[in-house]
């Protein structure tokens, strides 16, 4: 075979890439069923399964090659469409499936093929090059920003093993970044990440193979490191990933803290623990608020609840606000509920209730707008009229005919809500509001 041409080869002679980008770095010495598996749990093999065993191998554009060893007929290295080979294996050979789901634990269904698919699955269209450097543009920018796209984690490790392979002769991320078509800025943001992933798997921190999601969504852990909060609490120098990547970025006596971030954002299989990052937006913003703030790191080591956690570094006035405006919306539901309500003296009593709480949250507006912060501490119903004494609200304590707020101080009183109850009782039940001062 010449170099950079195209020639047809029997599918025996092609082997897997061990050093496949969609692989983790453990596949160097990983068995076929083991590679294949990970191909099938990562690449979405069944569709691919489906469709060559319905058209039969379609052999349109090459798989790009390289040789195992020196010797003509040796086997070949397939740099470009493993998806591609994984599938022709496990068609042509049924017993394939049943040794990756002793090994594996992976159940792959393989569809039936009749003679005509089964010839086309014999030989393949390759195009032969020298070595890795040779095809790496072209199958960076293939995946990275061309039709077959790898997901982040793929396009990560592909650009870092450029870049490391390739500072000796001269070649930086700008000019990696070019070749494959992305922003500089998302390439070094990408490698760097790697760099902080891989002194934790050095360290014995993170297994990506712990992980309890079943992806692992790499683009959780390089949008954090971009954040401040991130930084600052696993102690990397500010603006580190604007400045070329170098390995152990994160000091010794922050590796800890990275383990509780890994963690936090993957959640572990051997400890049973469950990430508290569902998705990226927004959670880990949330995350990152909360590392940055004593009280809600201490409420999501005691918890593992990132909303609780975030409410914790909310100021009072953030967390009022967003109150009033869960009042609001449910007070807009109950109104719509009452079209449902056939019983005409049911009805009476909900548009009472929505009518009282519609009031309630305008006055709190009006209130806070003139009087600045305060804190609600609860809402009461008293059957009759609150009556106040002092020479203000401000310096009064609450009197009310039932007793129960006798005597009970306050910085400041909102309006009574009244409403016309029956004629026999006077005054109808009113809502109280105690408050104070922020």
């Amino acid at each position: 075979m010449e170099l950079e041409t195209t020639t047809k080869v029997p599918v025996e002679r092609l082997r897997l890439d061990r050093a496949n980008p969609r692989l983790d770095g453990e596949a160097a010495e990983a068995s076929d069923e083991r590679i294949i598996a990970r191909l099938y749990r990562a690449a979405e093999l069944d569709e691919l399964l489906q469709s060559i065993s319905a058209n039969g191998y379609l052999d349109i554009e090459p798989l790009v090659v390289m040789r195992e060893s020196d010797g003509d007929d040796d086997g070949l290295i397939v740099l470009e469409g493993n998806r591609r080979l994984a599938t022709l294996l496990l068609l042509r050979e049924p017993v394939l499936v049943g040794r990756i789901a002793a090994a594996e634990s992976t159940r792959i269904t393989v569809p039936e093929i009749d003679g005509e698919v089964r010839r086309t699955l014999d030989e393949v269209s390759v195009y032969l090059v020298a070595n890795r450097e040779r095809a790496r543009a072209f199958i960076g920018f293939k995946h990275i920003n061309g039709p077959q796209k790898w997901d982040a984690y793929a396009k990560a490790r592909f650009a870092a093993d450029w870049y490391r392979k390739g500072r000796a002769d001269g070649i930086g991320l700008e000019q990696i970044a070019q070749a494959i078509g992305d922003r500089h800025d998302t390439i070094k943001r990408m490698v760097s990440a790697i760099y902080v992933l891989e002194q934790a798997q050095e360290e014995g921190l993170f297994d990506i193979e712990d992980r309890l999601p079943p992806k692992f969504s790499f683009s959780h852990l390089y949008t954090a490191l971009s954040r401040s909060q991130y930084m600052d609490y696993l102690g990397l120098e500010a603006a580190w990933s604007r400045h070329d990547p170098t390995p152990d970025q994160v000091p010794r006596d922050r590796l800890a803290r990275l383990k509780q971030v890994l963690v936090w954002i993957y959640g572990s299989k051997a400890d049973d623990v469950a990430p508290v990052v569902h998705k990226q937006n927004p959670d880990i913003k949330r995350l990152g608020e909360v590392l940055a703030h004593a009280e809600g790191r201490h409420v999501l080591e005691q918890t593992r609840d990132l909303d609780q956690a975030h409410a914790s570094t909310e100021s009072v006035d953030t967390r009022f606000t967003a109150s009033l405006l869960r009042a609001r919306e449910a007070i807009g539901d109950a109104a719509g509920s009452l079209r449902r309500v056939s019983d005409p003296d049911a009805a009476r009593r909900t548009r009472h209730r929505v009518s009282i709480r519609a009031r309630w949250s305008r006055r709190c507006s009006d209130l806070r707008a003139e009087r600045g912060v305060f804190r609600t501490d609860r809402v009461r119903a008293e059957p009759r009229a609150v009556q106040l004494a002092g020479p203000d609200a401000g310096a009064g304590r609450l009197q009310s005919p039932s007793g129960r707020c006798r005597g009970a101080a306050i910085a400041g009183v909102l309006p009574v809500l009244r409403h016309r109850g029956p004629r026999r009782g006077g005054a109808g039940p009113c809502v109280v509001v105690r408050v104070s001062a922020a």
